[in-house]
């Protein structure tokens, strides 16, 4: 598939590997031909300096593309213009409850139109894809990601292909029959699935938004870092927390603070945000390479995991995330299958908000972190909320209690109330 030239846009001119710095033209390819590095976008951050002000931005509407100038899209967004800006929500009972002062949750369990920060990701793909001529878009996906191109898809008209291990969710199985996607479940790990795209994009020339529009797709993450930022008073929080899959969502939020800083929306702080890594025992391969001191990661081979959607042996930027979380003096750390349902409960019980497994992952993590001393109690806290809860129902399933069933007689009820509040 070819490309078109980005004449509307003055903001963004090609793709550069991350690796040796070659320049690429805008196009779907997402590694280095000379030494197979990562490509990212390449930004003109002197002009998109001139084109930007905080007053600018709180004038334009609240979603994700109020910071368009820096997301690669050549013209206006055809996909998904109301992504984003979603609730940054301070959060005191649960801040006691771990034992923190200041504590707020980026909630993307309430993300449009699918209820996971992926809708952020896709929508810079396929307005991306479309620019480029694709008509067919396809993904790789542990569940989120799928039920995002499925349901963008069908509101842009594009035929989609989503590739999901076999063994996923009902409901996020489910979650992407509804829009009409062609849904192939793979019987092997996520990796394996995303080894046949790979196949798949080159042999049938289709925009996979997680193969060869990777470079394009990736960015959308950044919205959420520059939205926590903006929603904390432009403010740089002390801590983020982040679940840990790919590890691109830790590198692109640790790449919007610092972005932020090259257009002059923010001055240079005088010490980074320190950003956690939250991952799943069951598949850690960062977080063991990180306690273990190392910046290459093991492959996990057979990921065993309720959270599922964190279950990538072999994270592609799994070497990147490793060095952000160094450079920014944070720490990794991963909590089994009991401490993430736990986190689920904690959350939902102390806030109101339903999360899926990774924001168990992230508040379990999270907890460890400040009982540890890693992160200090008087600190500023975010906790990265990716995904809802109703996605993972089976994780939390006859594990919050059960219904007290009466018959509809006022004297059945007052045994309850007696057994809750004692006799009167």
């Amino acid at each position: 598939m070819g490309f078109i030239m980005d004449k509307k846009n003055r903001f963004f001119s090609g793709l550069v590997c991350r690796e040796c710095g070659r320049k690429y033209p805008p196009a779907a390819i997402h590694v280095c031909e000379y030494d197979f590095g990562p490509l990212e976008v390449a930004y003109d951050y002197g002009r998109i300096a001139k084109a930007v002000s905080r007053e600018k931005l709180a004038a334009r509407p609240e979603s994700m593309w109020r910071f368009r100038e820096l997301l690669p899209v050549a013209g206006d967004p055809t996909v998904g213009a109301q992504v984003g800006y979603t609730p940054l929500v301070k959060c005191n009972r649960l801040a006691r409850a771990l034992g923190l002062k200041t504590l707020y949750v980026k909630n993307d369990t309430v993300n449009y139109p699918t209820l996971s920060f992926k809708d952020r990701v896709v929508s810079v793909a396929l307005s991306r894809a479309r620019e480029m001529g694709f008509h067919v878009v396809a993904c790789a996906s542990t569940g989120n990601l799928a039920n995002s191109v499925a349901a963008n898809a069908a509101a842009a008209g594009l035929k989609s292909y989503v590739l999901i291990p076999a063994d996923l969710e009902a409901g996020k199985v489910l979650g992407s029959l509804i829009f009409g996607t062609n849904v192939v479940a793979i019987t092997g790990a996520y990796d394996q699935v995303n080894r046949l795209c790979s196949e798949i994009a080159n042999k049938y020339g289709w925009g996979f938004v997680n193969v060869n529009l990777r470079p394009y797709y990736a960015e959308g993450s950044k919205s959420m870092g520059f939205e926590i930022v903006e929603q904390l008073g432009w403010e740089y929080p002390d801590n983020v927390v982040v679940p840990v899959a790919s590890g691109s969502l830790l590198t692109k939020i640790h790449k919007s603070f610092q972005e932020l800083v090259k257009v002059g929306l923010m001055k240079e702080p005088r010490a980074p945000a320190k950003i956690h890594g939250a991952q799943a025992t069951g598949c850690s391969p960062i977080s063991t390479a990180f306690k273990e001191g190392k910046d290459f990661y093991r492959p996990v081979q057979h990921p065993k995991t309720i959270a599922k959607s964190l279950a990538i042996g072999t994270p592609a930027d799994g070497y990147y995330a490793i060095q952000v979380v160094n450079q920014t003096k944070g720490e990794c750390e991963d909590a089994s299958d009991e401490e993430i349902i736990e986190g689920i409960r904690l959350l939902a019980s102390t806030e109101g908000i339903f999360s899926e497994t990774a924001g168990g992952v992230t508040v379990a993590c999270a907890k460890k972190l400040v009982q540890s001393g890693k992160i200090g109690k008087h600190e500023s806290v975010v906790l990265c909320i990716t995904g809802h809860g109703l996605k993972t129902q089976e994780a939390v399933a006859g594990k919050c209690g059960q219904p007290r069933i009466i018959g509809p007689k006022l004297g059945e009820f007052e045994k309850i109330y007696e057994e809750d509040f004692g006799k009167s």
